[in-house]
């Protein structure tokens, strides 16, 4: 028995002493990882965190919106312009190659990969996405025939492929419900007690495993064309609707006709297609991109300056020598004395003190945060936010998202950066875009007071 006791001892100090070298006994934490380091990414800002006021200016008739609340944010990453359409663009061909790539997998083996770098068999094949897509082949005309415009649907005889047929789907894990302290695992009955409401139906169901927690949504990528006619009645904006988003005139323009599950299905995209190039450089720091909070929005847009009632600071739509500083509608509706009728190129006008360039007019932009009156009474003030996920049948009340900055057909009252309204989550406008946000990690960047 001693002997036993003796050997059992030994194998456990042997397992110890494997597990981690040197330290004599004391604390060290396990072996370094290395110095974290991340790289500022393309075309995106860093807004340092801080505190600060969030809410109208003083020219606001007191309480019309929102009440002021001091509130404190951690840093985060910023586009510094909206997506534009040469953006968005890469999105939908994305979508587009991906499905035609299905479709010719499924035909032709080319398209397929069958065994891995090392020679070892892959059962099931798998799709070989580097494979360059040649639309112009004969021989995959008729595989790829689905996708394109069919019998009357065809304007003129011409063949185009239609865009209703460009859905991407994706899935996410629910951090909300799984966090929901009823939805714990049980570690007496080792099993979940809880239950879980799916995100399309709003269908409850008990909590099987942590797999119930992965939502999965499906949308239809392609931009609306023709809110340009149907924002505006007695008016001639089919210019617009032929050739906003498919002319290279427009490629440096903010992208519209996005609804907010669109712009969610972007950032969900972006997030897999930066993974997958990071993953296979063998790097596997996960980079989420999303939609701003509402929080999040107006600290950038005030670009470091407290109370200010514009990105640009000061009380005026006009710079000293009187020109605008913004695209927005001035005076009572001379759509082009700011430089354009409708939208403009983004970075038209100067940045604001983060670099960050159309903060005020241009397109209003969507946020992640749903809209409710007394919103700010209610929210942390530690990254606040309110997030409801609405279902298809819910009332439009519960669909109303927060859009922020105002746009080219907004007067300067909504241009403020204090100033917030809404629009419905599945609608699409001429006059909303959005940009991205990436939060940020370690303490490399510490906030600015």
């Amino acid at each position: 028995m001693k002997r036993l006791f003796f050997l059992s001892s030994i194998s456990a100090i042997l397992l110890m002493t494997s597990c981690h070298k040197g330290g004599n006994g004391e604390l060290t934490g396990v072996e370094k990882r290395g110095k974290y380091f991340e790289p500022s990414p393309l075309g995106m800002a860093l807004i340092p965190g801080r505190s600060f006021n969030m809410g109208p200016g003083d020219q606001d008739v007191a309480y019309a919106t929102a009440p002021t609340r001091t509130v404190d944010l951690a840093s985060f990453w910023m586009d510094d312009t909206e997506i534009t359409n040469n953006e968005y663009r890469q999105f939908v061909y994305w979508v587009r190659d991906s499905i035609a790539r299905k479709m010719l997998g499924e035909q032709f083996e080319e398209f397929k990969i069958s065994q891995d770098r090392k020679g070892n068999p892959i059962d099931p094949p798998i799709l070989d996405w580097k494979r360059k897509l040649d639309w112009r082949n004969a021989d995959y005309k008729d595989a790829l025939e689905p996708m394109y415009y069919a019998g009357n649907d065809r304007l003129f005889g011409k063949k185009e492929i239609d865009p209703r047929k460009l859905n991407f789907s994706y899935s996410w894990v629910d951090l909300q419900q799984a966090a929901r302290r009823q939805n714990s695992y049980d570690y007496t009955s080792q099993s979940y007690q809880g239950t879980v409401m799916d995100n399309l139906t709003g269908k409850v169901v008990p909590i099987e495993s942590r797999s119930s927690f992965v939502m999965s949504e499906g949308v239809n990528v392609y931009p609306d064309t023709l809110v340009w006619i149907r924002d505006f009645s007695y008016a001639y904006n089919e210019p617009l609707t032929n050739k906003y988003f498919s002319h290279p005139g427009f490629d440096d323009y903010p992208v519209v006709g996005v609804t907010w599950r669109q712009a969610k299905a972007f950032c969900m995209w972006r997030t897999n297609f930066k993974n997958a190039t990071l993953s296979e450089r063998g790097d596997f720091a996960v980079q989420d991109y999303r939609l701003p909070s509402e929080a999040e929005w107006e600290l950038a847009a005030r670009g470091g300056l407290n109370n200010s009632m514009y990105p640009w600071g000061g009380y005026y739509t006009r710079s000293q020598t009187g020109c605008f500083l913004a695209n927005f509608k001035p005076m009572r509706g001379n759509y082009s004395d700011d430089g354009g009728k409708a939208t403009v190129k983004v970075a038209t006008y100067d940045p604001n003190g983060y670099g960050l360039y159309d903060m005020a007019g241009n397109v209003a932009e969507w946020t992640i945060t749903a809209y409710d009156e007394s919103a700010y009474n209610f929210m942390h003030d530690l990254n606040p936010n309110f997030e409801q996920n609405a279902l298809p049948d819910d009332p439009p009340a519960m669909k109303r998202k927060v859009i922020r900055g105002g746009s080219w057909k907004d007067i300067a009252y909504f241009i403020q950066v204090g100033t917030r309204t809404f629009e419905y989550q599945d609608t699409a406008k001429s006059y909303v875009g959005f940009r991205c946000v990436r939060s940020t990690f370690g303490d490399e960047f510490k906030s600015k007071k």
